[in-house]
């Protein structure tokens, strides 16, 4: 599903680094292509001259030759002028050269005879007045070539043009004048200082300058250039890396080009979406395309480049300010003289900015990460050391890391530059000072610590702690993940052989004891009371040296299993598996390490991994007792805070279980925890796999909640798609699949996420993009929800049987894993595929099963689904009206269109109740299969199935692109040119678009479009020029 950018480039680079334009419709300049067309189609008297302006990529080219075809198709004759690589002198010679080249397509023999003679000019003795002479003779060629045949000119990249040449230029038109010779002129902004690029532009009767492209512009880029939808995440990470540069088109297909080759595009449901992390997207390391598109005074030299690349590095990683490189000490390393030295001609160019506290930064991203993927032979790492050091030496470690916080990013850049002690010791006083103004940059800072610290250092397991107390704090579950590496380093090994925290092992106790004993040996003038009174002092020395040690090691122990805890619980919100002990399953990641005692916290949670949708279940064997989990005697007592105790784990785990399964778990409670709200409420999060939502109604006021982590999308996905957006839930789920393939990320995968992307493909008829996902999800996943969407495609691709009996298959499974919540909309499903295929016994004893299940598992949604069966197989309209009233009252939309169709084939109210099925279903989008079930009802019943208009009424861009043209008085001929496609293409798109907007005529759209009443009707984007009354 990867997808390629490179060969849908609609643009190229020709030599001499000119966009050639390749002949595809272009996109968010229609505006000025009319304008550039309007001048070149007033030849005679209101003959114009148009200066077109835009920066290196805004589409100059592509706008010009647009205009110049549709000139052409108008009956225009457009000449091209070249000279700026003539082989005459520049000035007035190259200019006759460039003429007399246009020329020769007129077949003008009087006027090229003419200009052939200016051409011969130069030979003769010149000065000034000679130049002069050759321009006068120049205008009046092509005054009388024009009025023989009349034509228009363009010429493309005045900035190239020599000086001398473009003076010349600008004089011609200034003074000499050609009469009914319209000229449009295309290049960069010009200065003053330019000298005759900038005569150009006072000699333009008129300057049209091409502004950024508007985001929605920029997307329709993107999906030209790609060739199918993108995700609007894809749109706003590129236009954010592009910062100021986000509206120019060949910096926007810079961006995606430089992804071809990396992977950084994914197709899922359609929609190409992003899976490199925002901070990589970068411009094309092309150095020539590079320079051309940012340095707009010039390509720099190669130690100037060089010496970017290295401001890019070291300002990846740490804020580097102005007074960091103030301070330096003069004859500091060359290497940080050379970035100091580099700062200004960046600034000077607009590349770097520096904001009002003096920190330096790139004001296009994309182009610092494409500048640090080229080569330099800086090393900027001592530029950080040094910068941490001009601090250290004078304040001291501890002091200047807590007073300039900012250090920790310069200790982390720095590497092996700086030695661990001082590290170490700048971190955690920037960590600690950090952690409540910037705590991002303080889990960074305790994350860097980390690394740098021994697994047997004392002051690890506090580091750990505070690490994992600010990421839960702020539901930084990335964060706190990160820390199971460092965990599970810090783990003692077995007893027998475990050191002491100070590095020495429990025979040190028993020395201890001897201490005083050997202080005297040997000396004879004492007695032996004075020996044993030393010895009493020594052994009572060495026993309260033990007990200071095992407080110390209690508290270690209390504070490694609250950190367990933490990484279990941002281990699950990231859909990852919590590493257990032997009973479970192990994260990928994580090795035993012989030490299992000390991850028996994590056991509750990674019970929670079957019922969610994580993992596979995982149960501890028959007669084997749970290991009690130990919690921090610091003030985290269990139940009080953000972490959930382990009966509250239990209570979790038991919401998709049965009835006495859940009762039991709720008596191990406080009575106010035993409500019907919250019961429900876990029932329908377990039923829809939604971790997020389960621990929010279980834990209340005390989560934290669930950040930016998968459980907190997957929330959004199911909140979505119980509300019927389903577009919003399907962006949700492209999203959790494209950030678990995101390199640089620990997230994992939500598999019913995957499953309810699936069957939302699957009820709009899109079977392809619902086998897509369902191949995705492991056969080891036995959650219902997973049953549910894989029974729905084999259905609708023809396997009836078969979807049946995999059905059947799928919730024995679930059974047998005790996941019980869900079974009900399984059986319904088959319930109601049984009544479309006339098997009324499977009918009944589906139903009996869904009795059964109700008794066992008494949830409201069982007891829903028990009333809509019942309404199907006996008929009840009492209960499936009740049944309908509890799903709108819980907020069910596809399940609400269920019940509508029950009560259509039940004959309640059925044509109501049909037309409101129609409408929801479609603003559900829901296809084929559903319109055709509702269109067999309407049949059976002698209904009319009401005709709807669809659900997304207004004009598209096109549509108004489309519609403009018409009203400006163009012909379908000329449309078609205008917008690069056929005649018939034409015809048929304007046909629908007769059907949308009820016009019988061109005339009658070209005229609601003039006064307005399209917009009146809402039928108009918002935003469009031209459509306020």
């Amino acid at each position: 599903m990867a997808v390629s950018a490179g060969r849908f480039r609609p643009a190229s680079t020709g030599s001499g680094g000119v966009d050639v334009y390749d002949g595809g419709p272009v996109i968010g300049r229609d505006g000025e292509i009319r304008e550039v067309t309007r001048v070149l189609l007033s030849t005679g008297d209101p003959a114009r001259v148009l200066l077109l302006v835009g920066a290196a990529g805004t589409g100059k080219t592509a706008v010009l030759e647009h205009a110049r075809r549709a000139a052409v198709e108008e009956g225009a004759r457009v000449l091209r002028l070249r000279c700026h690589d003539s082989g005459s002198t520049p000035g007035a010679a190259a200019l006759a050269d460039g003429v007399h080249s246009a020329l020769t397509k007129v077949h003008n023999r009087r006027s090229t005879a003419r200009i052939s003679g200016t051409r011969r000019t130069p030979r003769q003795p010149s000065g000034r007045y000679g130049e002069l002479s050759q321009l006068a003779v120049l205008g009046e060629a092509l005054t009388d070539a024009a009025r023989d045949t009349p034509f228009a000119l363009v010429i493309d990249d005045v900035e190239r043009l020599p000086p001398a040449t473009a003076s010349a230029l600008g004089l011609l038109l200034r003074v000499f004048r050609p009469a009914g010779v319209p000229m449009v002129m295309a290049g960069r902004p010009v200065h003053p200082q330019d000298g005759g690029a900038s005569r150009l532009a006072a000699a333009a009767d008129r300057l049209l300058e091409l502004p950024p492209l508007r985001p929605a512009d920029a997307e329709a880029l993107m999906e030209r250039v790609l060739g199918r939808p993108v995700e609007p995440a894809l749109v706003t990470a590129v236009l954010r890396a592009l910062g100021p540069m986000a509206g120019t088109p060949e910096a926007v297909l810079s961006v995606l080009d430089s992804m071809e080759g990396r992977g950084g595009l994914l197709e899922l449901g359609g929609h190409v979406c992003l899976t490199e992390p925002e901070q990589a997207l970068r411009l094309t390391t092309d150095v020539a395309r590079l320079t051309r598109l940012c340095w707009p005074g010039g390509p720099p030299d190669a130690a100037d480049l060089d010496a970017a690349a290295a401001v890019a590095r070291a300002l990846e990683h740490a804020e580097t300010r102005f007074d960091d490189l103030h301070r330096l000490k003069p004859g500091g390393p060359r290497r940080a003289g050379l970035v100091d030295r580099a700062l200004t001609p960046l600034v000077g160019d607009g590349i770097l900015t520096v904001d009002e506290d003096g920190r330096a930064s790139f004001a296009v991203p994309a182009l610092a990460a494409a500048l640090r993927a080229l080569p330099t032979h800086h090393d900027v790492s001592s530029l950080h050391a040094l910068i941490t050091r001009s601090l250290s030496d004078r304040l001291g470690a501890e002091t200047a890391g807590g007073g300039h916080p900012r250090l920790a990013d310069h200790v982390s850049a720095a590497g092996a530059e700086l030695d661990d002690a001082l590290a170490v010791d700048v971190l955690l006083a920037a960590a600690r000072t950090d952690a409540r103004s910037d705590w991002p940059r303080s889990v960074r800072a305790y994350f860097s610590a980390l690394g740098r610290l021994a697994s047997y250092d004392r002051r690890t397991p506090g580091v750990l702690y505070e690490s994992a107390e600010l990421s839960l704090r702020h539901a930084d579950h990335p964060g706190a993940l990160a820390l199971g590496a460092p965990l599970l380093a810090c783990l003692p090994p077995p007893p027998t052989e475990r050191p002491t925290g100070d590095g020495r092992d429990s025979r040190d106790g028993r020395e201890a004891e001897n201490e005083g004993e050997a202080e005297n040996e040997g000396d004879g003038r004492h007695g032996n009371r004075a020996t044993d009174l030393n010895r009493d002092r020594g052994r009572g020395r060495g026993r309260d040296r033990d007990r200071g040690r095992g407080r110390d090691a209690d508290q270690d122990r209390d504070r490694l299993a609250y950190v367990t805890e933490v990484w279990a619980l941002a281990a699950l919100h990231e859909h990852r598996l919590p590493y257990t002990g032997g009973s479970g399953a192990q994260d990928t990641d994580v090795q035993d390490t012989g030490a299992p005692e000390h991850l028996a916290a994590a056991e509750g949670f990674a019970a929670l991994a079957g019922p969610y949708g994580i993992g596979r279940v995982v149960r501890p064997p028959a007669g084997e007792a749970r290991p009690a989990a130990r919690h921090p005697a610091a003030g985290h007592r269990p139940g009080s805070g953000p972490l959930p105790s382990p009966a509250e784990l239990r209570l979790l785990a038991a919401a998709s279980g049965g009835r006495a399964e859940l009762l039991e778990a709720l008596g191990a409670l406080p009575p106010e925890a035993n409500a019907a709200h919250t019961v429900d409420r876990l029932r329908h999060a377990a039923t829809h796999a939604d971790l997020a939502d389960a621990l929010a109604a279980v834990l209340g006021d005390r989560y934290s909640g669930a950040g930016d982590s998968t459980a907190a999308l997957h929330h959004a996905l199911v909140r979505s798609y119980l509300e019927g957006d389903w577009d919003r839930a399907l962006a949700a789920a492209r999203r959790i699949e494209a950030r678990s393939r995101t390199r640089g990320t620990e997230a994992g995968t939500a598999q019913c996420a995957r499953a309810l992307a699936a069957e939302i493909h699957c009820a709009r008829g899109e079977l392809g993009h619902a086998r897509t996902w369902l191949e995705l999800i492991p056969d080891s996943v036995t959650h219902p929800l997973v049953a549910w969407a894989r029974m729905s495609l084999r259905y609708w691709s023809g396997q009836a049987a078969q979807a049946l009996e995999g059905a059947r298959e799928d919730v024995r499974r679930a059974r047998r894993d005790g996941l019980l919540s869900g079974i009900e909309k399984v059986l319904l499903r088959y319930l109601s595929y049984a009544l479309l295929e006339g098997m009324p016994q499977a009918m009944r004893r589906t139903l009996g099963e869904l009795e059964a299940l109700h008794e066992e598992v008494g949830s409201a949604m069982t007891y829903e689904t028990v009333l809509l069966g019942r309404g199907l197989v006996h008929g009840e309209t009492d209960g499936a009206r009740a049944a309908l009233r509890s799903v709108e009252g819980r907020g069910d939309a596809y399940l609400g269109l269920l019940c509508r169709l029950i009560l259509v084939e039940i004959g309640d109210d059925s044509d109501r109740r049909l037309a409101e099925a129609s409408y929801l279903a479609q603003s559900l989008g829901i296809g084929r299969a559903t319109r055709t079930t509702l269109g067999h009802m309407a049949r059976r019943r002698s209904l009319v199935l009401p005709r709807l208009r669809p659900a997304r009424d207004r004009l598209s861009e096109a549509d108004v692109r489309l519609t403009v043209l018409v009203s400006d008085g163009a012909t379908n001929r000329q449309i078609a040119a205008r917008l690069a496609s056929s005649e018939k293409t034409v015809e048929r798109r304007l046909t629908q678009l007769f059907q949308r907007t009820g016009c019988r005529s061109r005339a009658e759209l070209a005229a609601a479009w003039l006064d307005g009443s399209l917009a009146d009707r809402g039928l108009v984007p918002d935003g469009v020029p031209g459509t306020t009354r």
